[in-house]
């Protein structure tokens, strides 16, 4: 089974956030290259200042880390949940693959993306995959291509979970981090009156338009590109925020004013380690009403304190 590997480069910097966001995706390690004191390290373990040339040439502002995703994966989704969640956090970053080529990949995963069902209303059918028996359950056509949101990642099971107890006949609903567009179009599914959703990365609203063509909800799905709200007019009774920590710490600052008084305001993307600190930047504005966790992911809803 080949394996692909992901080379995330940051400035030496953003390391830090730039580990945390792929440990995201990872849960067996990663692989850091970071030569930036290199001289001094060789020293204090060798007592000895003679350091390969090779190593010598490498770039000691850059920070190199490593990824190995399996074919079942989805590299493509990787990638594009790595390029969204680096984009929002302000990191620059280069992104290169090895062991497989992208055309690989990009389709030798589907043979391990079987329909999904989630929550007690919705099942996730991969657009490959023809023979489907859904019940009652309301079908969402997905191809992902190379943005995030397949419905495989705990992150969008709970938020879908969460759609199908808040979202109604009359809802409008508020799309954050749209990625595949998968949040917006099982609102509609479910009967939302229209999504408006917003992402930073522009492959990821072309492929949330497709993909709303495929489940012919393109006449209530909006989708733009923007960073998180700055496209954003309205108020909506639905917020949904599938994306980082420090993304939902910083949205949760004016959010408010797209929010109706009884909207509900959905959060996840929050890894349990971080938890706190967005209870702790939220707890001023919002009322926490729920607190699911799942695989050490967490999903938060909440209303707005009067």
């Amino acid at each position: 089974m080949d394996w692909t590997e992901i080379i995330i480069s940051v400035d030496g910097k953003h390391s830090e956030t730039a580990e945390a966001i792929a440990h995201m995706v990872v849960p067996y390690g990663i692989y850091i290259e970071d030569y930036s004191n290199l001289n001094e390290e060789v020293m204090e373990i060798a007592h000895i200042d003679l350091i390969d040339e090779e190593l010598l040439k490498k770039d000691k502002s850059k920070v190199l880390i490593h990824i190995y995703i399996s074919p079942e994966e989805n590299p493509a989704e990787s990638i594009a949940f790595l390029r969204e969640r680096l984009l929002s956090e302000g990191v620059d970053n280069e992104i290169h693959t090895l062991c497989c080529n992208e055309e690989d990949w990009r389709n030798n995963w589907r043979q391990y993306f079987f329909p999904i069902p989630v929550g007690e209303k919705l099942l996730i059918r991969p657009t490959w995959r023809d023979e489907v028996d859904a019940g009652d359950r309301k079908i969402i056509n997905i191809d992902p291509g190379l943005a995030f949101g397949t419905g495989n990642h705990e992150t969008t099971r709970l938020c879908l979970a969460q759609l199908e107890k808040y979202v109604s006949d009359s809802t409008t609903l508020l799309d954050v981090g749209c990625g595949s567009g998968i949040l917006s179009i099982a609102g509609v599914l479910l009967g939302a009156e229209r999504a408006f959703g917003v992402d930073i990365d522009p492959t990821a609203v072309r492929t949330a338009k497709e993909n709303a063509e495929l489940n012919n909800v393109s006449d209530k799905c909006t989708f733009v590109a923007g960073n998180l709200t700055d496209k954003v007019e309205g108020t909506y009774d639905v917020v949904a925020a599938n994306i980082v920590a420090d993304a939902i710490i910083m949205l949760s600052k004016d959010v408010r004013k797209f929010m109706n008084e009884d909207s509900v305001y959905i959060m996840s993307g929050i890894i349990e380690s971080r938890l706190d600190d967005v209870l702790g930047a939220i707890e001023e504005n919002f009322e926490i009403k729920e607190t699911l966790i799942d695989g050490g992911w967490v999903c938060l809803v909440a209303k707005a304190k009067v």
